[in-house]
This record gives structure tokens, C-alpha cells and sequence, in this order.
């Protein structure tokens, strides 16, 4: 089996190797149904925070075949 090739979901036989999905095809899998990304950061001594930072991110593919959902073309 090429490294190219997709993996089956049923063999007959154990598939030999290690087995994984090309980075190129996980991200975009993930950009075409999109994805949140969110985090919290918190700097702090003695066990007294100082710093919180928190991260929200919506991250997804853009396309121009699908209108935007604004009337007037987007909030921007």
C-alpha cells in the first residue's frame, strides 16, 4: 500500500506499518466543517494570578460560492 493511497476501514489481513492521514488532508478536513479553538492563560506567583488571558477562535475556509449571511455583504 502507497503512502498516497487511503486506508481501508476492513481488510482481511492486519495492515502492516504505522498508520496516519496526511497533515495536508487534516487540515482540510478541518477547515470545511471549521473548527474553535479556545485556551486560557494565566500568569500568576505565589499562587496569585496576576494575567488571564483567554483565547476564542473560530477558524474556517472561506468560500465564494456560498453568499454571506449579511445583507449588506458583512459586518466589516
Amino acid at each position: 500500500m502507497s503512502p498516497h493511497e487511503p486506508v481501508p476501514w476492513e481488510t482481511p489481513e492486519p495492515l502492516a506499518g504505522p498508520l496516519g492521514v496526511p497533515l495536508v488532508d487534516l487540515l482540510d478536513r478541518l477547515l470545511s466543517t471549521g473548527v474553535v479553538v479556545s485556551g486560557d492563560l494565566v500568569i500568576a506567583i505565589a499562587d496569585v494570578p496576576l494575567v488571564r488571558l483567554s483565547l476564542h477562535a473560530l477558524l474556517s475556509s472561506v468560500s465564494e460560492r456560498m453568499p454571506a449571511p449579511w445583507a449588506d455583504g458583512g459586518p466589516l
